[in-house]
């Protein structure tokens, strides 16, 4: 399989490696985001000591890790099992002392499973980084996927590992732009943003797509086929990390159909409010959901925040697979399948995801010094406009305060946009954002501007002008 993007982890990867010196690096994202890839791409042509914790317990995850340690050292397998944690890394450190001139990698994968089941954990990988670790060269990979976990246990400042670090790595998914790669090689540009807007950057699932099929054929197979690898995936992951399932099934429903704040949601599942908040935090911590609050207010004061899906791919799933589900087991998954790729709703909802692929190709642009601009804060902004007496939203709002400038964009995945209306209205609630920066406006759309529109923004400077189409040219 392609190994595609990473190029800026590899490199935080590569020069950890590279420093005659204690390294500790931590990676952490939610499954299926390619961390293993990662990690695998990285450990080639190196020594690395790998284990990968599990559900089990302590004493068996012990056991597992002395394995794994006799291996990499040639030792027998009729060893046996470290008394403790404390003994064991100790010992691989003690090796690491004793042969400088062969430095290697210990990779200490899904750490919150053998955390869970020892609580210490944390504190003996501390005390033995600090007295042993600490002269030799060993390269040490700390892995989750309990993005939770690993923030506050392992980086927060209450953890004992607090200030042990190196490097962190918080893998993301990948963006439109390194997904398409992964995307079949016959798939148009319109196929890749729908291809986007249902299953997201995720690589592994993006390797499921065949190049024999198109667009509705392969979500058709992968997510409303009983059989179909993604049909039940949501349910898979949580399984993994969460109890109490169809309580959160209940609330990723609700975020899905578009509810979107804690009391309504609270109404449709039957929940006191407290209580869906606290659930609500749990699954932001596995990078699930996310809560946003119009740009420029304090995220933590704000009480006009709204839950969202985090991932395209469970934003999709739970919005049209999850009701469908019903229909795929009653034998009509083909008929459920069409609905949920075409149509009015499906439309919408990849309008909806296109607001986010709008934002990454400016970042990209940015990157690429193709913008004359720094985003020090993205986000999006809805509220009251005061003149208008009508409630107003603007689907981008960027500002770089270094160089005092704030852009402001509006996103249209239609076939046909009055595109003089939308700049007029976009341009008059430029006043909701309160900044003296210098504005620029960019209008995106999901075909090539009219000949008139052009024009305009020819004669404007503050004015740009970006197709789907050429989103994809450009790179």
């Amino acid at each position: 399989m392609n190994f595609v993007g990473r190029n800026a982890e590899l490199e935080t990867l590569e020069q950890a490696y590279g420093k005659d010196a204690f390294q500790m690096v931590v990676i952490y994202g939610r499954r299926r985001v390619g961390k293993t890839a990662l990690i695998e791409r990285f450990c080639q042509g190196k020594r690395a000591l790998t284990f990968t914790a599990r559900e089990l317990s302590k004493s068996e995850n012990l056991r597992d890790f002395s394995q794994a340690v006799y291996a990499f050292f040639g030792m027998p397998e009729t060893a046996g099992s470290f008394v403790n944690w404390k003994d064991a890394f100790e010992y691989v450190a003690m090796r690491a002392q004793e042969d400088r001139e062969h430095p290697f990698a210990l990779v200490f994968d899904e750490f919150p499973y053998a955390a869970q089941s020892e609580k210490s954990l944390p504190s003996t990988l501390q005390i033995v980084i600090d007295h042993a670790f600490k002269n030799t060269n060993v390269t040490m990979v700390l892995c989750g996927s309990n993005e939770g976990f690993m923030e506050s246990e392992v980086l927060g400042r209450k953890s004992p590992l607090y200030g042990r670090r190196t490097a962190q790595i918080p893998l993301k998914p990948f963006d439109l732009f390194d997904a398409a790669k992964l995307m079949p090689s016959n798939a148009s540009w319109e196929d890749k943003i729908n291809y986007y807007a249902t299953l997201g950057g995720t690589p592994y699932y993006l390797e499921q797509l065949s190049e024999q099929y198109s667009y509705a054929q392969n979500i058709e197979r992968l997510c409303f086929n009983i059989s179909g690898i993604l049909y039940a995936e949501p349910d898979r992951l949580m399984r993994q990390e969460l109890r109490e399932l169809a309580l959160y099934n209940g609330l990723l429903n609700a975020v899905g159909s578009g509810r979107n704040t804690p009391t309504v949601i609270a109404d449709y599942i039957g929940m006191d409010r407290s209580s869906v908040s606290t659930y609500l935090a749990t699954l932001a911590g596995l990078g699930i959901v996310e809560r946003k609050v119009p740009f420029g207010e304090n995220a933590a004061v704000s009480r006009k925040g709204l839950w969202q899906s985090k991932d395209p791919f469970f934003s999709y799933w739970y919005r049209f697979v999850s009701p469908a589900s019903v229909l795929v087991e009653r034998g009509l998954a083909h008929a459920a399948a069409m609905q949920s790729t075409s149509g009015a709703a499906f439309s919408t909802y990849v309008g909806q995801q296109f607001e986010e692929m709008c934002v990454q190709w400016l970042v990209r642009e940015c990157k690429e010094a193709r913008m004359a601009f720094l985003p020090t804060a993205i986000g999006k902004w809805w509220g009251n406009d005061p003149q208008a007496k009508a409630q107003a939203d603007i689907d981008i709002v960027m500002e770089d305060s270094i160089n005092e400038q704030l852009l402001l964009g509006e996103c249209k995945w239609r076939n046909t946009v009055n595109e003089s209306e939308t700049i007029a209205t976009l341009q008059s609630c430029s006043p909701l954002i309160k900044s003296n920066y210098a504005r620029q406006y960019v209008l995106f759309t999901k075909y090539k501007a009219g000949d008139a529109t052009i024009a305009k923004a020819e004669q404007d400077n503050s004015l740009k002008l970006v197709d789907a189409e050429r989103m994809f040219f450009e790179r």
